[in-house]
């Protein structure tokens, strides 16, 4: 058994799930055992992108002991853009 953390964050709203899970649990795997998408009916893992400690990863990827997994929001608007924008108020 590995110890390993679930994180999902909203603006206002973070939550870290740790957890033990069985050697060779995947990322998906052990979302679903989390229970965080209980806590966040909008995670959808088909276009959710998801992380360990900010490099994205595929939903298959079997865990190691003291990994995070990090469930991604869907970005609202491409960052490029958001910074031409601001720089555009700026100016």
């Amino acid at each position: 058994m590995i110890a390993v953390e679930v994180a999902y964050g909203l603006k206002n709203q973070q939550l870290i799930i740790p957890l033990v899970v069985p050697i060779g649990c995947t990322v998906e795997e052990t979302i679903l055992q989390s229970g965080i998408l209980q806590h966040f009916p909008d995670i959808d893992l088909l276009l959710n992108k998801v992380g360990i400690f900010g490099q994205l990863v595929a939903l298959s990827q079997p865990l190691k002991a003291g990994d995070r997994v990090e469930v991604y929001r869907p970005l609202k608007m491409d960052p490029k853009q958001a910074r031409v924008l601001r720089a555009r108020k700026v100016l």
